[in-house]
């Protein structure tokens, strides 16, 4: 085995864990050019830099209203008024929950688990400390046997009643007792894909229990072959039906006039999370409700500016182009030399990829399993000491606050981002990498 590099010989640093987009792939000049178009017509700048209209810029919400129907391809059109502009995924996270949830009403916040680490602060910023749930997935993304117990006997042992509310009632808000919030397409960070099925299973459990569904919809667009010599049939549309569609059709559609599903969408990882831009669908109804946060009401719109520049984009038929002609194909490319490197270098050590049969990859990450009895912090640890090479450990993922949950402990699991590292070096990550497990587990033997 060769003994361990010291990182002052190491020509460059690896990293493995930013899952931001690569630098070398935003559209740059297209935004150049959109920009200098606004800036030089009054009739689009002015309202671009004043105060825009709560739910935001009109222009973007008719072209999202086009674009998500002919991607996502609903049975009936998405409206412009089922979308409300928000300064992207994160941000309308936080708006959500100031209108529909109530920490004295409100039981728990239910995430999939593992989960996206850093939306448990804007949980427990909402008032939802320590309330926090693991749930667990299966081969078929969220396990909803599991969680309806789960709900069942949150609901057994809930205290509270209606008054117990804090925030008064007003016509653009409702209340859920529940909030599960979840990545099902590509998500982050198992990369799993909740199927048909089990999405379905969901939102009739949600409409059961009076639950808010919100998923982040931000890598959906992100997809590709699985088979490194295959192509997508389609690679316009997408895999799966989102949630949000899903409760519009399902046992004839919505059971009230907010629904039970909201899609948090993001141009964050497609054109750049610098322009602070996306969008909440739900019902016209939630759209509303979205739109009448506090803070939007006093300032505006989110990102008035963005959005106008975004809108341009869709008017030149940059985005569509973008997407297809230069991230898909980059990114697939990128996917696949990972998990070359990997069958190649890891799967001989032990290392496990999730089972999955799914034809269609994508996304930011890959999730792997390292072998007993190797501690995934230990050996991130060992990574950045002997090999420079950064990576993410399992457990950064729990869902925090449910550590004693069994289905919350991911000790032995790494994520790696394929995205955010220049190309060259994705492969050569993947063999300091198998360095790292060989050595380790030669010591453990």
């Amino acid at each position: 085995m060769a003994a361990p590099i010291n990182t002052k010989d190491v020509i460059k640093a690896i990293d493995l864990f930013r899952g931001w987009p690569n630098p070398a792939l935003l559209p740059v000049t297209s935004l150049a050019n959109s920009s200098a178009t606004v800036y030089s017509s009054p009739a689009i700048y002015t309202p671009g830099l004043l105060y825009g209209p709560d739910d935001g810029h009109p222009p973007l919400r008719q072209h999202l209203a086009r674009w998500l129907t002919s991607f996502y391809r609903p049975r009936d059109p998405v409206t412009a008024d089922r979308i409300c502009i928000t300064g992207g995924a994160s941000q309308n996270l936080a708006c959500v929950l100031q209108v529909f949830a109530d920490p004295g009403y409100t039981r728990n916040v239910w995430m999939v688990a593992p989960g996206y680490h850093l939306a448990c602060r804007i949980f427990d910023d909402a008032g939802f400390a320590g309330r926090l749930r693991a749930v667990p997935e299966d081969e078929e993304g969220l396990n909803v046997g599991f969680f309806r117990g789960a709900l069942e006997a949150a609901e057994k042992a809930w205290k509270g009643d209606s008054e117990s509310q804090f925030k008064s009632a007003q016509p653009w808000r409702k209340i859920y007792k529940h909030v599960i919030y979840a990545t099902p397409t590509f998500s982050n960070p198992s990369t799993k894909t909740m199927t048909l099925r089990r999405r379905e299973e969901l939102v009739r459990l949600a409409r059961e229990f009076d639950a808010l569904i919100v998923t982040d919809d931000v890598y959906d667009l992100l997809q590709w072959s699985s088979d490194p010599n295959g192509t997508l049939a389609q690679p316009d549309q997408r895999c799966a039906p989102r949630l949000v569609d899903v409760d519009r059709y399902l046992d004839g559609g919505p059971q009230h006039e907010f629904g039970n599903a909201v899609s948090n969408g993001s141009f964050s990882k497609l054109i750049g999370p610098g322009l602070r831009t996306g969008w909440a669908e739900g019902t016209p109804k939630l759209a509303y409700g979205v739109s009448q946060a506090g803070s939007t009401r006093s300032g505006g719109a989110p990102s008035q500016m963005s959005s106008t520049i975004v809108a341009q984009l869709f008017s030149d038929g940059v985005i569509e182009s973008h997407i297809e002609k230069v991230l898909q194909p980059a990114y697939a490319e990128r996917y696949h030399i990972v998990m070359s490197a990997i069958r190649e270098h890891l799967l001989p050590l032990g290392v496990a990829l999730p089972s999955t049969t799914q034809e269609t990859a994508g996304g930011y990450f890959i999730w792997i399993d390292l072998p007993q009895p190797l501690q995934a912090n230990e050996i991130v640890q060992r990574a950045k000491q002997e090999e420079n090479l950064t990576l993410a450990p399992g457990d950064l993922f729990r869902v925090q606050g449910d550590e004693k949950a069994e289905c919350n402990k991911f000790n032995r699991s790494l994520r790696l981002c394929f995205v955010w590292e220049a190309q060259d070096q994705l492969a050569e990550g993947i063999r300091r990498l198998a360095r790292v497990v060989g050595r380790a587990a030669d010591q453990a033997k």
